[in-house]
């Protein structure tokens, strides 16, 4: 699609077209196009069915009220940020205080319009002609335009001294794929981090899968996910002293959506005992994983390891925690595919949720090779403990 393709969108034909193809099946793509030819442009009708399809994929990410009301590009659906994570950093960034933010590569403004949601006045800068086109169409569409500025133009070459903040969202896809380097971000994550860090309030959106040990010094590392899926790790500049959490270990912390519940580090903590699987197995969330935050809560819920290397937390009683997924286990099995499937048939196992970590088994494999069958439903485990591959077999436990 090129800008002048998505500045016909914007007409009035354009938008009653958008309109009309709400809810089309894309199945029969070929049938609508060829009727709505004979009435609207061929190129029009093109750039109508592309986008439509990008608003149904969008509202997983961005709800249907906004989604069908927004603009997308390919790349700026996949990459923007989830509503419910923009939501999240901009209240953050308002409870610091913060009232004016200049957005560097902001995509189609996803972040840019959760932080004017939240009445803060936004600069928003992309570089490519097209993404600008749609952020500043989509702060139309949402009623911001008042708080959006959005330029076209090098987020190197802007001038962001006037602002409270500096959020920054280098792009982490090239020619040929993700990129995994930090460095070879565009721009590269030592440029986001000094312009973030020179700022009153700064923040970098980078990959959750960064090491610890490319974290610039001086940064905070925030790992968020939602409903249980690591989206994305933030760092942060200037939030110490007026966020500063308990304990006086790393800055970094785990965030947990819808909530928001936050664990952060709780000073330099010893690494949890390992022992035997007791009645209870936690599951850490993803975002505890990711932040190595997996001996706070095995201090909270008075744990252990079952094995050194691996991120599950066992303990004997149950208790509530939101940073991990308790399981009640029944059997703890040395791996073998003839004994799991003897032990779910012999309880009418036919629903089998299989979950995987420290064991090359992926858990479509099992589930064909043991054939589940019978009404009852069991959880299985493919891990190690204490160095040996095991099998744990239980089901999800409501802690009190």
């Amino acid at each position: 699609m090129t800008p002048e393709d998505f500045a016909a969108l914007l007409t009035p034909e354009g938008r009653a077209l958008l309109d009309s193809l709400r809810d089309y099946d894309p199945g029969r793509e070929l049938a609508v196009a060829t009727r709505l030819r004979r009435d609207h442009p061929a190129p029009l009708v093109s750039a109508a069915l592309g986008q439509a399809r990008l608003r149904q994929r969008a509202v997983a990410k961005f709800g249907a009220e906004d989604a069908f009301r927004m603009y997308f590009t390919p790349g700026g659906a996949e990459m923007a940020t989830r509503a419910s994570v923009a939501a999240y950093r901009a209240g953050r960034l308002a409870a610091l205080g913060v009232r004016s933010v200049a957005d560097l590569c902001c995509g189609i403004g996803g972040d840019a319009l959760a932080l004017a949601r939240r009445g803060i006045r936004v600069l928003a800068v992309d570089r490519d002609p097209l993404t600008a086109a749609v952020a500043r169409a989509n702060a139309a569409a949402l009623g911001l335009a008042d708080l959006v500025e959005v330029r076209e133009e090098d987020v190197t070459a802007v001038d962001t001294s006037g602002y409270d903040a500096v959020f920054a969202d280098p792009a982490r896809r090239g020619g040929r794929g993700r990129v995994f380097d930090p460095e070879a971000y565009s721009p590269p994550l030592s440029w986001a981090a000094r312009a973030a860090a020179a700022a009153p309030c700064g923040a970098v959106k980078i990959a959750p899968g960064i090491p610890h040990e490319a974290v610039p010094a001086g940064a905070e590392a925030e790992w968020i996910s939602d409903h249980g899926d690591v989206k994305e790790a933030v760092l942060w500049f200037g939030t110490a002293a007026a966020d500063a959490g308990p304990g006086t270990g790393p800055a970094v912390r785990a965030t947990l959506l819808p909530g928001p519940r936050t664990l952060r580090a709780a000073g330099p903590l010893p690494p949890p005992p390992v022992g035997p699987v007791g009645r209870y197995l936690y599951e850490p969330d993803g975002a505890v994983i990711r932040s190595h935050l997996v001996a706070e809560v095995a201090a909270q819920l008075g744990g252990r390891l079952i094995d050194p290397t691996i991120a599950y937390v066992t303990a004997d009683e149950l208790r509530a925690t939101p940073y991990a997924t308790a399981y009640e286990i029944t059997d703890v099995l040395p791996f073998g595919l003839k004994p799991l499937k003897a032990l779910l048939r012999e309880r009418g196992v036919g629903t089998l949720t299989v979950k995987k970590r420290g064991s090359a088994i992926e858990p479509e494999e099992l589930r064909r090779k043991v054939k589940p069958q019978g009404p009852n439903a069991a959880t299985v485990f493919l891990t190690r403990v204490a160095g040996a591959p095991s099998m744990l077999i239980g089901a999800p436990a409501d802690a009190p």
